[in-house]
């Protein structure tokens, strides 16, 4: 599990602790793979690191994924109409390419 990029926040294991309601001595086993972490704990761990589940279980081929804000704004796409949607889509995949030339 990724979970050494707590380290990157400067927490110490005591403080990172209590942030997701365990004890100190278990985030070092948590830090050197020594025990894995229940689904819940994870769940916990992604919220006060700022990232999804699948992030912190090596799910990281695409960029995308790893993003909460990204992934946010996916889920609010899919909560609109579909034909909002697909403007929306459109939108964006004509900026996308407008970007792809002018980084020619």
């Amino acid at each position: 599990m990724q979970l050494k990029n707590h380290a990157r926040c400067s927490w110490s294991g005591g403080y990172f602790a209590k942030l997701i309601e365990a004890h100190h001595f278990i985030i070092g086993k948590y830090t050197r793979d020594e025990v894995k972490p229940s689904i819940d704990v994870v769940k916990k761990l992604a919220t006060v690191l700022d990232t999804t589940v699948g992030y912190l279980l090596g799910e990281t081929a695409d960029q995308v994924l790893k993003d909460p804000s990204m992934l946010k704004r996916l889920n609010d796409i899919m909560a609109i109409p579909k034909d909002e949607q697909d403007h929306i889509i459109y939108t964006i995949d004509a900026m996308i390419k407008a970007a792809k030339i002018n980084a020619l």
